[in-house]
């Protein structure tokens, strides 16, 4: 019988030990790995379980003497040698602990620079995230990472808390000694043991690429994005590396002259622009059946070849090229605006957003149509994707259909066309004088029939409600102020309605008693019942500014004195007709 042979050996650690592996660059950071995301009170759970002498999990190494990409834990600026032992699972714990131990901040999800606070009780062995009142609190120890990066005995802090701790109420000897005992314990942190499983230098990237998504398919899934960043990584580190930077630069508004991706739609991550990419380059909204093609998995046989691979990433990386082109990006955004979409603010579905994108570049770069055809066309199709939440349930399994009938498409008038034809099938005029009607029949605070009334209402021109500025202007999301411009007006204010027996928080926040308003009015309006306040606002217009207000805003004649319940049902026949106008207006 042949003995099993296996790619890795076990290893085991304590933390300090760990800890001094990373200092001195022996433990690295691989590029397949994912960003720092855990949230702070992840960490102190992660803190409390090894306090009570729980396991954590094992780690998974690989051992090598040279590799591009790797990176060193911690945000010091001392040169280290390469690293001949790279995380491959783990990475979440090591940097948690390294920048708790180590008082170094992390670079998290968002781009940010944040450190991580973790306050311990010793009365209880309690461990939380630090607060204000934890701060203010003479129990605890606010921040632990001061514990270790002090440099004081281990003594001298004990003594030094428990003597503060007693300036503060008398301890008897019993209450001192278990408060040393458990800081003893938490200072004991540092022994605390770890198994590595360590793969072998022999094994290649693609394994190691594909050891890490096994185990992620494991416990905390990864999705199909993922999957793909690991092998971006892997085989075209500089390729992860432009998604990277691209979606950091789109968080930070450009200075000056400066270009930059910023916008004021969407702050995207990577797996989000890869989505876009792999649309636009194999034609897939799936990500699943991607990750194969990447590998270079010959669908007949079922064998990887590198040069399939290598051919693939080729048509990636064109692809990625277009979608990461700022005149590209920012063009997109104008075809949104256009649509009276003015920022993310009225955006319910970031999948339409991307998937629009999508269609955009299709059209730009497969089907060579002119920016002025791709600005009133795509205009059109993000605003019928959000106002029918096309991507909103099953979303990949959409996007595959939507572009497996284009496949075939060749030409770009019949790519038009295709659009158009989607559109019309769906906006019918049942859907304008049935079916959406009925949708705004809802108190979501977030629905997307009532995102498009309002952008709708800007590419009418609409009056703000009760005021001669208009809602576009109103909506600008480069005009920043303590207060928002704008706020949702309860036409029949909620304290009214109660009053009046209308006890349904529901039917009082529905869609059809929101109009926009500048804030100073909402407040002036209160709780007034709307046949006393509206007259008052009457004086300020004339009989022709009055009326076009109403119109635009949906508002029946003398709404005001009508019945709540037919005032609803009125209105949102009316707010239909005024997504169907802006709708048409976009040719």
């Amino acid at each position: 019988m042949s003995e099993l042979k296996t790619c890795f050996k076990r290893v085991d650690y304590d933390l300090s030990s760990l800890l001094h592996f990373i200092d001195v660059g022996d433990i690295g950071l691989p590029d397949i790995q994912r960003p720092f995301v855990w949230k702070n009170a992840k960490v102190r759970d992660l803190f409390d379980s090894m306090y009570r002498g729980f396991p954590v999990g094992y780690l998974l190494f690989w051992e090598n003497t040279a590799i591009n990409g790797a990176k060193q834990i911690g945000m010091d600026d001392k040169q280290r040698e390469a690293p001949a032992r790279l995380i491959v699972d783990g990475q979440q714990r090591l940097t948690s602990l390294y920048a708790v131990f180590r008082g170094q901040k992390v670079l998290d999800e968002n781009y940010a620079f944040r450190q991580i606070e973790i306050a311990f009780r010793p009365r209880d062995g309690k461990f939380e995230v630090a607060d204000a009142a934890i701060r203010r609190d003479a129990e605890w120890i606010p921040n632990i990472s001061e514990l270790w990066s002090s440099g004081a005995s281990s003594r001298k802090l004990v003594n030094s808390f428990i003597d503060k701790l007693a300036e503060k109420s008398e301890l008897s000897d019993e209450e001192e000694e278990h408060i040393a005992h458990n800081l003893d314990r938490l200072f004991d942190l540092q022994k605390y043991p770890f198994t590595a499983l360590e793969i072998a230098q022999s094994v290649d990237e693609e394994q190691v690429a594909d050891i890490f998504v096994r185990i992620n398919s494991e416990g905390v899934k990864l999705n199909q994005a993922d999957f793909i960043l690991t092998l971006l990584s892997v085989f075209w580190d500089k390729g992860r590396a432009d998604l990277e930077t691209f979606c950091r630069q789109a968080r930070v508004p450009a200075k000056g002259s400066d270009t930059s991706p910023f916008n004021h739609f969407l702050e995207p991550d990577p797996d989000q622009l890869l989505r876009v990419a792999v649309a636009l380059a194999f034609n897939r909204g799936r990500l699943k059946s991607v990750y194969q093609v990447l590998r270079g998995k010959d669908p007949d046989t079922g064998e990887y070849d590198p040069q399939r691979r290598q051919d693939q990433f080729d048509v990636l990386a064109e692809a990625q090229a277009h979608v990461l082109n700022l005149n590209n990006w920012h063009q997109y955004f104008k075809a949104l605006v256009g649509a009276g979409f003015r920022s993310g603010e009225l955006v319910s579905s970031v999948n339409a957003l991307l998937f629009g994108y999508a269609f955009y570049l299709i059209g730009k770069v497969r089907f060579g149509l002119a920016e002025h055809q791709l600005q009133k066309a795509i205009g059109r199709w993000f605003f019928f994707a959000s106002l029918t939440g096309r991507y909103t349930s099953s979303p990949e399994t959409v996007m595959d259909g939507d572009l497996a009938r284009i496949r075939e498409i060749s030409k770009g008038d019949a790519f038009m066309s295709w659009l158009d034809g989607e559109i019309t099938s769906e906006l019918t005029n049942d859907y304008w004088q049935i079916t959406l009607p009925s949708e705004f029949d809802n108190s979501s605070a977030r629905n997307p029939q009532l995102f498009a009334f309002f952008a709708a209402q800007n590419r009418l021109g609409a009056p703000v409600l009760f005021s001669h500025k208009t809602v576009a202007d109103m909506l600008d999301p480069t005009v920043k102020a303590t207060k928002k411009a704008l706020e949702r007006h309860h036409l029949f204010p909620k304290a009214w309605l109660e009053k009046q027996g209308v006890e349904d928080q529901r039917s009082r926040n529905q869609m059809a008693n929101y109009a926009l308003v500048e804030w100073p009015d909402n407040i002036d309006i209160s709780d007034k019942a709307p046949s006393d306040y509206v007259p008052e606002l009457q004086t300020r217009f004339s009989d022709n500014d009055w009326q076009t207000m109403h119109r635009l805003h949906a508002l029946p004649d003398e709404w005001q004195a009508m019945p709540y319940d037919e005032f609803l049902g009125e209105r949102r026949k009316r707010m239909a007709q005024i997504v169907r106008e802006g709708f048409e207006r976009l040719g």
